[in-house]
């Protein structure tokens, strides 16, 4: 590496002026994403890139002097793939905001600055419906989202992001700026290479694109709240209803999350639930609707709200979508996403509630319970360092039950950092040697994310 600090003057004269950030004040904002990585370091400077061509340069720039290069969406991300580093730069993409629409072909070229929520608006201007639906829809980018092929509460019937990923351009390691698919609907010439860029994490290139496959307008829903006094009966309703269908959400909330969530937005949720499920159906068919409230009401549920109020069913919904914020309220968080097949969800469950006895912590928990995908929620103080300790030993041992019941330590938020130690004990050493070949392949110097899914 050579003399950087010196050689950042070469790089902020190659770019426009206000698209490099030097200042160490306003460096701090890059710092961090919302995992809060203890490990985050401020970097050299932070490139605002406006279009490929200046991630080009800041590429080129790094790939040159041998400088770390984090790339960054919105800094939503919940597990520490966009902490900076002290002797790297960080690129975001947040103001590449464009956006087209072909209606014919229901097809959208975004750029990744755009958030969720703005390409749901965009695809709905012309009738149409972009699915993955993050609970942090409003504040999340959609650079980030295919960068970790994020999930959401509908995921369960309509699958995740790399499902509506037709194509992605892409600024490799050298600084190439790479198309790898398209807007078409079938194409099987070559490997099917843009799926190998969704849940990268940014360590094998920098997307500056994507192109996005869209549906018709989504059909209206029917809600149902269903409270349950102990979390067995709940997941046990969830294992009855998805053996039958796939509704369009089953989500999950424990005690904690249900009182963190009443706590903050008072809307007269029964603080002494064990458990809420929110669960949706789009079909149309009555007979899903029957599924769900007789499978409830076999496995002991105390209450059963049914609507198909539209307003009245996004109350519910806007529950399960604050219970993080919500919960962050009470403390620090540390925040997992580990999955498991359905049949080992009641397990999960039982276990974290374990832990959280163990550690003498408070861990709440939400679910996409539809698809074996959970978050719980580690709350502490990081002022009281044998608390801030407990908490990471729950952390590692969250992430131990769920390799131990043959799930995942992340089924949409990404490794990033703070999960990286435990990947290996999930998909063994010769997987990790399969993704160390591909990450030594496109990106020999290891430049692009270091740090991030590998050590």
């Amino acid at each position: 590496m050579t003399d950087v600090a010196t050689s950042i003057q070469d790089l902020v004269d190659a770019l426009p002026p206000g698209v490099v950030l030097a200042d160490e004040d306003g460096l701090d904002k890059y710092r961090w994403d919302r995992a809060l990585d203890p490990a985050a370091e401020r970097p050299l400077a932070a490139v605002r890139a406006e279009c490929t061509e200046h991630v080009q340069v800041a590429v080129r720039w790094a790939a040159r002097h041998g400088v770390p290069v984090v790339p960054r969406g919105a800094g939503s991300g919940l597990s520490g793939g966009a902490s900076a580093l002290r002797h790297g730069i960080v690129v975001s993409t947040e103001r590449m905001r464009a956006v087209t629409v072909d209606p014919t072909t229901r097809v959208a070229v975004v750029q990744p600055g755009l958030l969720n929520a703005e390409v749901k608006q965009a695809a709905a201007g012309y009738g149409l419906w972009y699915p993955p639906d993050p609970s942090s829809f409003e504040i999340c980018s959609i650079g980030g989202n295919v960068a970790t092929n994020a999930g959401g509460l509908c995921c369960v019937k309509y699958g995740v992001t790399t499902d509506y990923v037709l194509g992605v351009e892409v600024v490799l390691s050298d600084g190439r700026a790479v198309r790898f698919g398209g807007p078409r609907l079938k194409d099987v010439a070559g490997l099917s290479l843009h799926k190998l860029f969704v849940g990268s994490e940014g360590t094998l290139g920098i997307i500056t694109k994507v192109t996005l496959r869209l549906l018709p307008a989504a059909p209206p829903a029917h809600t149902l709240a269903t409270w349950f006094a102990t979390t067995e009966d709940a997941t046990a309703a969830i294992l009855d209803i998805t053996s039958q269908i796939r509704p369009s959400m089953l989500e999950y909330m424990d005690r904690a999350s249900i009182n963190a969530v009443e706590d903050h937005l008072h809307m007269g949720l029964d603080r002494d639930a064990a458990a809420l499920l929110v669960a949706r159906t789009d079909s149309g068919d009555p007979r899903e609707i029957a599924v769900i409230t007789e499978a409830c009401e076999r496995h002991h549920a105390t209450e059963v709200l049914s609507t198909d109020d539209e307003q009245e069913g996004e109350l519910f919904v806007a529950a399960r979508r604050a219970a993080i914020p919500a919960v962050e309220r009470h403390g620090r968080l540390l925040l997992e996403d580990v999955g498991v097949p359905l049949p080992r969800l009641p397990d999960l469950v039982a276990g974290i509630e374990q832990i959280a006895l163990a550690r003498e912590l408070t861990i709440a928990l939400i679910a996409h319970a539809g698809d074996g995908n959970t978050h719980p929620l580690i709350v502490f103080d990081p002022s009281k360092a044998e608390m801030a300790a407990r908490a990471q030993l729950a952390f590692g041992e969250i992430m131990d039950l769920a390799i131990a019941l043959g799930g995942t330590i992340t089924g949409e938020h990404g490794v990033g950092r703070m999960k990286q130690p435990w990947l290996e004990s999930q998909v063994g050493p010769d997987v990790l040697d399969v993704i160390r070949r591909v990450k030594d392949a496109l990106d020999p110097q290891h430049i692009l994310n270091p740090g991030a899914i590998l050590p």
